[in-house]
């Protein structure tokens, strides 16, 4: 019999990761543990599970942290690392007392049974890790976290790319895709879900073998859009050279949110070159320019990696410049994160510090004045969002409209400040369902806020 416990996920870094989560989160319960939502008698073991990110020093060390407040917090829960952190940060993690096990990528399949078999006392070691090229599964059929209306869907994971700056390949391995007809059946099985994020490490590299025929990533959306009844379908990161005029093309349908995660990492073709990134500064311009064009208004985040070795003053300079005359809606900014077993960890030209957060800093600030302004023209407005969760906080309902805005609801049209209990309950119902808004105002850099509809809802759900 499997030992049962309770425990608690701790979700770190990108989509991909919520994908993870909720795939374990599946898998526990049915091997009778339980969820820290279900009550449990106080002799159930507590297992604490931090699902890590690895794309920056940093975050490794957050999580390092975090175990660490929970272990003072709780010294008789078992706290267990797993994920990309835990699979290239063994020097962060594997001597770290507030850890119990260490579970990583390449055995994370198997956490359940190593779980158990750490509370039967038949353990010998509390690091478990091997080498990820060798993993070959994806481990499908995950997606839905707790409390979650919107779905991550991994389509793919792994990276063949290399960056220089990039640890993520030796986190998660080599590229693999899940074949189209298990994406659309688990997309039917989640027919309730609010929208889906099909997702992945590198989505771009999705690839699926049918009957001799070799099916990309615009194919697989296709299929999705065709055999699926879901309302609202996102894509992830996608870089420069693999926004295709297929995949654009897919965005004539309103079931697309028209929203961007475009990973540029920088605007000048140097150090693109020396980041070994598969575009030019040309194909970054082109790239914006044709989702400006193809897709009106659309919300369009961009990654920045700021104060790469050998950046010179002059090569920040165009890439800010070019950014700021370009068409996109917010930067995602960060200062360059040295990682061991790169190569740019070994160039020269090492930027400063103090230099990166100040590059870091200036192109922030150029990314609120670019928010402010795009929200700004949502003033006044009226759009579909959708509820984010059903129970809710000091009468503030949080959703997200399709081009990616978040948009607090604060009242009613004619009640601005407030919600009577019958706007309330009718919220609580709508939640993974779209509900019509007017966007009345902006916080700096957060969130737009708005006035549910009501009538206009009542008489059309």
């Amino acid at each position: 019999m499997m030992t049962r416990y309770q425990f608690t996920m701790h979700t770190f870094g990108c989509k991909v990761n919520t994908y993870d989560s909720g795939l374990l989160q599946s898998r526990l319960k049915n091997q009778e543990a339980s969820s820290s939502s279900a009550s449990s008698s106080m002799d159930t073991p507590r297992v604490h599970i931090l699902n890590t990110c690895a794309v920056t020093a940093e975050a490794s060390r957050e999580a390092a942290k975090l175990a660490r407040r929970i272990k003072a917090r709780e010294p008789l829960a078992t706290v267990v690392v797993t994920g990309c952190g835990a699979q290239v940060d063994g020097e962060v993690f594997d001597q770290l007392t507030a850890a119990d096990l260490i579970i990583a990528n390449s055995h994370k399949g198997q956490l359940e049974r190593i779980l158990d078999q750490y509370f039967k006392g038949n353990i010998e070691s509390k690091v478990f890790r091997s080498n990820i090229f060798r993993k070959d599964d994806l481990e499908a059929g995950g997606g839905t976290e707790e409390g979650h209306t919107r779905v991550f869907l991994k389509i793919q994971d792994g990276c063949n790319s290399f960056c220089t700056y990039c640890v993520i390949p030796f986190a998660r391995g080599k590229s693999r895709s899940i074949p189209m007809r298990e994406l659309v059946g688990r997309i039917n099985e989640l027919a309730s879900a609010g929208e889906v994020v099909l997702t992945g490490v590198h989505i771009a590299d999705y690839e699926d073998k049918v009957g001799g025929r070799t099916f990309l990533l615009h194919d697989l959306v296709a299929e999705v859009l065709e055999k699926t009844q879901v309302a609202r379908i996102r894509l992830t990161s996608l870089e420069p050279g693999e926004l295709t005029p297929e995949i654009l093309k897919l965005f004539r349908s309103e079931r697309m949110c028209p929203h961007f995660h475009m990973s540029i990492q920088s605007a000048n073709t140097r150090v693109l070159a020396a980041m070994r990134r598969k575009y030019d500064a040309q194909a970054v311009e082109d790239s914006l320019n044709a989702i400006a064009e193809v897709v009106p208004g659309a919300f369009v985040g961009i990654d920045v990696i700021a104060g790469f070795p050998g950046e010179t003053d002059e090569e920040f300079a165009e890439t800010y410049e070019r950014l700021a005359r370009l068409p996109w809606t917010r930067l995602h900014v960060f200062p360059y994160s040295e990682r061991p077993g790169t190569k740019a960890a070994a160039f020269e030209g090492v930027v400063t510090r103090e230099l990166r957060m100040l590059r870091s800093q200036r192109l922030r600030e150029l990314s609120a004045e670019r928010f402010a302004a795009q929200a700004a023209k949502k003033l006044g407005q009226e759009s579909l969002s959708m509820v984010l969760k059903a129970g809710f906080q000091n009468t503030r309902v949080d959703t997200l409209t399709r081009d990616y805005w978040p948009v607090r609801i604060v009242g009613v049209n004619g009640n601005e400040e407030g919600f009577s209990n019958d706007d309330l309950h009718y919220l609580a119902t709508r939640a993974g369902k779209e509900v019509r808004v007017k966007i009345i105002g902006f916080k700096q850099s957060e969130r737009m806020e708005g006035v549910l509809l009501g009538h206009w809802m009542r008489e059309n759900a």
